[in-house]
């Protein structure tokens, strides 16, 4: 039998629990919260000298969040990854019956290992052992998913209760439990009868068909036909939004493995999990980075410009200004340029009700930070008051802006470094360090950096209205069109 692992790796969350670091347009997967390397990168890297062919991953994700995941992937040297764009969430199991289409098309038999793009797994020797058994149950024709050795009556997730057991570690899934209370949670503990459910997944691509077709016949429809009318643009595998608008939202723990689990169970595919103690966390909420963070003899964990006096068991993070604590205790303060949480640790998790008003209320601060990253580079807002706003623009070399124009205000182009080239009307020419240009409102535009070094300029916007979705796009290289 062919060993041969195709990772999936699924990177469509917004990590809400995670502000003021985790945005929508910029969520936790993309950031390095752990380590030097986002977390994304973590997993991509995850089975690197497994002893096993290991194909390039595929990526599902939010199509707002292609570059960025594109740009990752590059920076390690990954080549061919497979990045398909979600044009609408519609949780994992739709997600992952595009993968599996996928999965089908570059190598039938190989056995798909599902990741969430945003877990940490500190003990990779172990994992690739967890792995490799995982493999030979997924080629004899189980569902198979990793169950996490519980260390706490933890109330944030669910749990599953093994069964009988099969071969060496692993048993079969005698049923899926929601979150429980902490009652239940504490029993669930004591009886050794229950894991964690980490909601990494093993199988094969024929597996997984076979029952998403069977049991969900509107997924798999809506998601095949989107695969199918998939068209690719540049990087990227971009699947047909009309139809995966259709599918409905669910996720591979209810749309398949609980009616995979029980002796009532009629899958042709029957449900196993194996225990998995190699220090796994999901990092959903700021607590949750404490709990995996390098403390110091205090108890705290501390990233950036920090100082402490007095404090314990508390987490502080600064982004760019000086943190100083004093009579601290289990608290989580975390620095960003536009915003700043202050949460006692029992209560991370509702950190995601702060989100929810934000964008109740509008607020950009729910969905980017100040500084905003483009594929053509960046640009950060330094200034804001009554009609105007200045701000810092970053374009890489070779790299240009869409051609657009703008309804509501006109611009003022400052070259700081770098040389520009500016498409203003029938306009085309340069503009160089120290000098400037003005575009006026209703005016087609385009900027543009010919050069070899980033360009940096400042830009002063004035006008009646302000919005980054005053933007009418002509053209563009990175294939977004039309009124933003």
């Amino acid at each position: 039998m062919s060993q041969k692992i195709q990772p999936v790796i699924l990177s469509g969350g917004s990590g809400s629990r995670l502000w003021p670091l985790s945005r929508s347009m910029y969520p936790k997967q993309l950031l390095p919260l752990v380590t030097e390397k986002t977390m994304l990168q973590e997993t991509a890297l995850r089975l690197n000298d497994l002893s096993v062919d290991v194909l390039p991953p595929i990526i599902v994700c939010n199509e707002e969040h292609r570059f960025f995941v594109a740009e990752q992937m590059r920076e390690l040297g990954i080549k061919n990854p497979q990045i398909i764009l979600e044009p609408v969430g519609r949780n994992t199991a739709p997600a992952l019956t595009l993968a599996a289409l996928a999965t089908q098309e570059k190598s039938s038999d190989a056995v798909m290992l599902v990741m969430p793009a945003d877990h940490v797994i500190d003990d990779i020797e172990t994992f690739h052992k967890i792995v490799k058994q995982g493999i030979l149950l997924a080629l004899d024709k189980y569902l198979v998913t990793f169950g996490i050795e519980p260390n706490a009556p933890e109330t944030g997730y669910g749990y599953i209760k093994t069964g009988t057991q099969i071969k060496d570690s692993a048993c079969l899934i005698e049923r899926f439990v929601e979150k429980p209370d902490a009652t239940k949670a504490q029993a669930y503990l004591d009886s050794g009868e229950f894991l964690w459910n980490s909601g990494l997944f093993m199988m094969t691509a024929v597996s997984w068909l076979h029952e998403i077709e069977s049991l969900n016949k509107d997924i798999f429809t809506a998601s095949t036909k989107a695969y199918e009318n998939a068209v690719v643009d540049n990087d990227f595998y971009r699947i047909d939004k009309d139809a995966f608008e259709a599918s409905p939202s669910d996720s591979i723990d209810y749309a398949v493995m609980e009616k995979a689990a029980g002796s009532g169970a009629t899958t042709k595919h029957k449900a196993a999990v194996i225990p998995l103690n190699a220090g796994w966390s999901d990092v959903g909420v700021w607590s949750s980075l404490w709990d995996v963070g390098e403390k110091d003899a205090q108890g705290n964990v501390t990233k950036g410009d920090v100082a402490l006096h007095d404090t314990e068991n508390s987490l502080l993070y600064s982004s760019e200004r000086y943190i100083a604590a004093v009579g601290l205790k289990d608290t989580i303060v975390v620095e960003t340029s536009d915003a700043i949480l202050v949460a006692n640790k029992d209560s991370a998790q509702d950190v995601k009700k702060i989100v929810e008003a934000l964008k109740k209320q509008n607020r950009d601060e729910y969905q980017n930070h100040r500084l905003v990253f483009r594929p053509w580079g960046s640009y950060e807002c330094i200034d804001r008051g009554e009609r105007y706003q200045a701000k810092r623009i970053t374009v890489k070399p070779g790299a240009a802006l869409s051609l657009q124009l703008h309804h509501h205000r006109a611009e003022h182009w400052i070259v700081v470094s770098g040389t520009a080239q500016v498409t203003r009307g029938d306009e085309v020419f340069l503009v160089t360090e120290n000098e400037s240009t003005y575009i006026p409102l209703g005016t087609k535009h385009r900027l543009e950096n010919k050069g070899a070094i980033p360009l940096e300029m400042i830009e002063v916007q004035s006008g009646s209205y302000l919005g980054e979705d005053d933007i009418v796009r002509f053209e563009d290289i990175y294939g977004r069109s039309g009124s933003k």
